[in-house]
């Protein structure tokens, strides 16, 4: 028999237990995340995806770990309420003095809503709410090292200063020219200052552990001088022999916005402290919201949970309706938005057009595979929910009508809530930023005129950003399956994200072939696919009249990417993934690598030399 036990100790070893199970998550979580480091040094590039892969795993491992240790030691789904509230009060008090309390908050969460129904999902039994600050958490043991480090140079000592913060990462490889590349960099930041006077709290900040994702290491700081802080990263890579070299200096606030997209692989960082490393991010990056910070972290559950109160928080604070989705709608996916909040919610429908031979769980695998892929800034991040409740006098009769007509075993609508109002509840969700739809983009450009010279302009910009982010797909060793406009997005400085994922495959699983030559006279006529058509073959010369139908667009596409018609392209970048090389997408331009400017000043130097000759 289950031994009988006051209240408050069972609660307590509840909580004692969950602690446990949190604990050991993120020892493990911070110890993959410490081992990038030396896959960096030893340019183990393929450790490093597999490795970035199999983290963002550990959540949900866990999870179930301490959920079947709470039913068999604890029978914890058979507790009354009362225990559960003392459940929570203890672990509040375990919190004290803890170092990733926002982090083990979530994790409470996560365990107890699968013990408990929804209907205790409030205040009294989960942290809707924070309990613990975060604010001014630091390790004051003498060994551990603080999260980040200040530096002071003078004007004469800015090389030396640079050299010395560098140095102290203690990179085990190398640099092929540290000197230089730390010359290049005070320039740039020479340059950021302009002629401003130095004043005395004139300093440089950077985080102490460098944040490795695919090929790179970059240190991320800021430069502080009187009022102003100017926000920079540096992104450490290999040269072509192995050597370290500093390839930019990358200054301002977009710039690492750019860096920390949502359309980006995680980083992995080792973090005693994770909330302190998103508030000094949160100085340098004021518009990037804190649980975009934490995802790009690869604490995604946490960026769930903050996204979660944030979208709360906006619901009491706004009163339009959510409505279908602007745009044309998809065959697998019923897409709604609420125009004040800046993210659409996708539904998988329950049925789908003959075409599309797909399931529900085939779905959710190509969206699990966007997730653990490098997503190289073109494929847009997800968060996915189950369970979630919506107050149902939020939805327009159209949207509930189109849910019901389309998805009805995903959505159930309650009597009342704990305010006595109804409540529309989804059984499964994904949630991505809103972006606008390329194809309504376009016919923005084609309604101000191709001949405009701010028409022409803009489809310039967005079909050679269209073409670039194919490319980077490929590179990644994606094949977007349906290239339609539609199924792309312009993100914030225009950036171009794919974001339809339910035909997406491995590049190397595909098999690009030509359109064979017609046998018949009938055959040429045909308006039909007169020849056979494996489910992963792919034909990149039929691309072009699905694509290229407006001569403006046709006319930009094939000056800048004519080689995605070829089937050569395809084929070579096949090749070069399955030979095993790991290619660079970098998030930043290229015009901003050292290595490019010494080239660039190379070519000025050597024309100058022919023209004295």
């Amino acid at each position: 028999m289950f031994p009988q036990r006051l209240d408050s100790s069972l609660a307590f070893d509840v909580a004692k237990a969950m602690m446990d199970g949190f604990n050991r998550h993120y020892r493990l979580f911070r110890s993959e995340s410490a081992r990038a480091k030396h896959r960096f040094e030893t340019a183990d590039w393929p450790g490093q995806q597999h490795a970035a892969r199999e983290r963002i795993e550990f959540y949900g491992l866990r999870v179930r770990e301490c959920v079947m240790r709470l039913e068999k030691e604890f029978r914890a789904g058979e507790q009354p309420m009362a225990v559960w509230q003392q459940v929570k009060l203890h672990y509040i008090g375990l919190l004290v003095d803890h170092y990733q309390p926002e982090l083990a908050e979530t994790f409470f969460n996560s365990v107890t809503t699968k013990i408990l129904h929804r209907t205790h999902f409030h205040n009294n039994f989960i942290f809707v709410r924070p309990a613990v600050s975060t604010e001014y958490i630091e390790n004051l043991e003498p060994q551990q090292k603080p999260s980040y480090r200040a530096y002071y140079p003078t004007p004469d000592t800015l090389e030396l200063v640079l050299q010395q913060l560098l140095q102290e990462f203690d990179l085990q490889r190398a640099f092929e020219d540290l000197p230089r590349d730390v010359a290049s960099v005070a320039a740039v930041l020479r340059a950021q200052l302009g002629e401003v006077k130095l004043r005395a709290n004139f300093q440089i900040q950077v985080l102490a552990s460098l944040f490795f994702r695919n090929k790179g290491a970059y240190v991320c700081g800021k430069v502080i001088n009187g009022f102003v802080e100017h926000p920079f990263t540096l992104p450490i890579l290999h040269n072509t022999d192995g050597q370290l070299i500093v390839d930019a200096a990358l200054f301002g606030e977009d710039a690492l916005l750019k860096l920390f997209s949502f359309a980006r692989a995680y980083f992995m960082v080792d973090m005693e402290i994770p909330s302190a490393y998103v508030q000094f991010l949160r100085s340098i990056m004021p518009r990037k919201p804190r649980n975009e910070i934490y995802n790009a972290l690869g604490l995604a559950k946490q960026g769930k949970t903050l996204f979660y109160r944030d979208f709360l928080h906006h619901l009491r604070h706004s009163s339009d309706q959510f409505r279908i989705a602007p745009g044309i709608k998809g065959m697998v996916m019923l897409v709604f938005d609420l125009p004040s909040f800046p993210y659409v919610f996708k539904l998988i429908k329950d049925y789908y057009p003959p075409q599309k031979d797909t399931t529900r769980e085939l779905i959710k695998g190509k969206y699990q595979l966007v997730k653990q892929h490098d997503r190289v800034g073109r494929m847009a991040d997800t968060l996915e929910y189950s369970e979630v409740a919506f107050p149902r006098a939020r939805f327009t009769e159209a949207l509930i009508a189109e849910i019901e007509k389309f998805a009805p075993s995903q959505l159930e609508i309650s009597d009342r809530d704990a305010d006595g109002q109804a409540e529309v509840i989804l059984k499964h969700v994904y949630i991505e930023r809103r972006m606008i739809p390329l194809n309504l983009y376009l016919q923005e450009a084609f309604d101000a005129g191709a001949d405009d010279g701010r028409g022409r302009q803009q489809i310039e910009r967005v079909v050679v950003e269209y073409g670039n982010a194919i490319k980077d797909l490929v590179a990644a060793n994606i094949f977007p399956g349906d290239m339609l406009w539609k199924n792309f997005g312009v993100a914030r400085h225009g950036k171009v994200v794919f974001y339809d994922y339910d035909e997406i495959e491995y590049l190397t699983d595909c098999h690009f072939r030509r359109v064979p030559a017609a046998r018949t006279e009938e055959e040429e006529m045909s308006g039909e696919v007169w020849y056979r058509v494996g489910p992963k073959d792919v034909f990149p010369e039929t691309f072009g009249p699905f694509l290229l139908g407006h001569p403006a667009v046709r006319d930009v596409f094939m000056r800048h990417h004519a080689d995605l018609l070829d089937i050569a392209f395809w084929q070579a970048h096949k090749e070069r993934i399955q030979a095993g090389h790991v290619h660079d997408v970098f998030p930043y331009d290229r015009e901003q690598r050292f290595v490019f400017q010494r080239d660039k000043a190379a070519e000025v130097c050597l024309s100058c030399l022919l023209k004295e000759s």
